[in-house]
């Protein structure tokens, strides 16, 4: 499936009002002056209020899963909006998908 390129530029939130950030391990390939993403980079989410219970069980990082099958960066597939970023806690326990609400609209990948 086709879909716009992440890059480090791309806000996107935990299903709990966590924000994420994007580290990009390859600096070669630019959309607008931000760098792509690729299927192996870290995603991380601070601020996120989730509780089990009474126990704080906060979204704390991003497992992604579908990138693109016939774009890559640095020989890495590149992420897309389409991806499913699956939100983990801590424990490496799924907490939901990370929502996506913008990301950069020059540049289409497959």
């Amino acid at each position: 499936m086709s879909g716009k390129v992440l890059t480090t530029a791309t806000v996107a939130s935990c299903p709990h009002g966590g924000q994420a950030s994007f580290t990009a391990s390859q600096r070669a390939v630019t959309i607008d002056g931000s760098s792509a993403l690729v299927a192996t980079d870290t995603t991380t989410i601070t601020g996120c209020s989730f509780m089990i219970g009474n126990t704080p069980s906060p979204c704390t990082t991003v497992q992604w899963q579908g990138p693109a099958t016939r774009v890559t960066a640095g020989g890495t597939a590149v992420l897309l909006e389409t991806s499913t970023g699956l939100c983990m806690s801590a424990a490496s326990s799924p907490q939901g998908s990370l929502q996506i609400s913008t990301v950069q609209s020059k540049v289409t990948a497959k």
